[in-house]
């Protein structure tokens, strides 16, 4: 069965990461796949080492910000594309290259379409127009889609009440979870933590005295969070004196991030590092925090809980799936500081609450997030719908 992803961008990210897995699983299993990706910007990393043997295809008008005449150029090329591989199905990632690449896989005739939502492509930090025209574009495609693909129940409902309309299935996103089987550290920084540039190489010692570690797995972007870490160190510091806080990740707003940490005192930045390399960072961890406003399902959280490591999350689209309210960790109202300071403070404090949390979210993302479960999953949707389509 010939097999076409397509996503905008092929960054460090979780969509990305998830991507190229579920690629990787599939020709393993004997499907022909090809991925179609957009040109690599931003400091946010890059995946394309990492795509091995697979097929891949760089569209240079296949570009992350709105830009009429390159989308237009984009979707010609797409179409052009799908026409002449001939693809049994092609499946779309994110929001740019979800709605052009399930319009040129109708125009190319594709018989099936399949597009999975990472997370929602409107939402209620867009301006209003803006807001409104992803709605409408995705009411749009949906018209051109097979099947969605939801990576967490929240998705489906966000958008069955946006009014886009289809058939939908949950297939949560897998991590290969052997690195997280035996993770070095205790989560406490008693051995260097070595901090990275934004090219993912080592570039020097960090933390060398035991301390505990509250870390946190994000770009250095609006909205994932950062500013109620800083808003809440203060209290936890308090608390807990020596406490230190690790953020992995960069971004277009590191500069103005470290300055404020720099003020709080206590923070380190890790900078980019490659997603082989996280599971250590998990390691020196005693707590890991998702504070973003807007996520589909936050990989993060299963990162840690992959490692035993408890969480703490607001509570927004999918993260109560992964966060279990008193079990898996603690979730907090969106933008609640103090209610993010006192549940990690509880954590650090209560090591037996926090290694039972973290045990319990070991097991459950055994049981639900293996990247294997991903892949099996995937494959036996796309029989089915190859079945309904003779």
């Amino acid at each position: 069965m010939k097999v076409c992803h397509v996503i905008t961008r092929l960054i460090v990210g979780g969509a990305q990461e998830n991507t190229l897995a579920t690629c990787r699983g599939l020709r393993q299993r004997g499907y022909d796949v090809d991925l179609v990706i957009g040109p690599q910007t931003g400091p946010e990393g890059s995946l394309l080492p990492q795509v091995g043997d697979l097929p891949v295809t760089v569209l240079d008008e296949l570009c992350r910000e709105p830009n009429p005449l390159r989308d237009v150029r984009a979707a010609i090329a797409l179409t052009r594309l799908f026409r002449q591989r001939r693809y049994d199905i092609v499946h779309t990632h994110s929001g740019k290259a979800g709605i052009l690449g399930r319009l040129a896989a109708r125009l190319a005739g594709i018989p099936v379409t399949v597009h999975t939502i990472h997370g929602p492509s409107f939402h209620p930090y867009q301006n209003p127009i803006g807001n409104w025209a992803c709605r409408w574009a995705e009411q749009l495609a949906a018209e051109w889609t097979t099947q969605f693909v939801s990576v967490a129940d929240a998705m489906t409902a966000q958008y069955q009440a946006a009014g886009v309309t289809g058939r939908y299935v949950t297939i949560r996103s897998g991590i290969d979870l052997a690195a997280y089987a035996v993770l070095p550290g205790s989560g406490t920084a008693s051995r260097s933590a070595s901090a990275t540039d934004s090219g993912g190489t080592e570039s020097g010692s960090a933390t060398t005295e035991t301390a505990p570690v509250v870390g946190m797995i994000a770009r250095l972007f609006r909205l994932k969070g950062h500013d109620a870490l800083f808003a809440a160190a203060p209290q936890i510091r308090a608390a807990v004196p020596g406490v230190k806080f690790l953020l992995i990740g960069d971004g277009p707003c590191r500069q103005e991030f470290e300055r404020r940490a720099a003020v709080v005192g206590g923070f380190e930045f890790a900078g980019l590092v490659p997603p082989a390399a996280v599971p250590r960072y998990v390691g020196e961890m005693a707590v890991l925090v998702h504070l973003s406003l807007r996520e589909g399902l936050p990989r993060s959280l299963v990162q840690a809980l992959a490692g035993g490591k408890p969480v703490v999350a607001f509570d927004v689209d999918g993260a109560r799936e992964v966060c279990v309210a008193g079990e898996t960790g603690f979730l907090v109202p969106p933008g609640d500081v103090a209610g993010v300071a006192t549940a990690v403070i509880r954590l650090l404090q209560d090591r037996e609450l926090a290694a039972r949390m973290g045990t319990r979210g070991r097991t459950m993302v055994r049981e639900q997030f293996a990247e294997e479960q991903m892949v099996e999953q995937t494959d036996r949707l796309y029989q089915q719908l190859a079945a309904e389509r003779r």
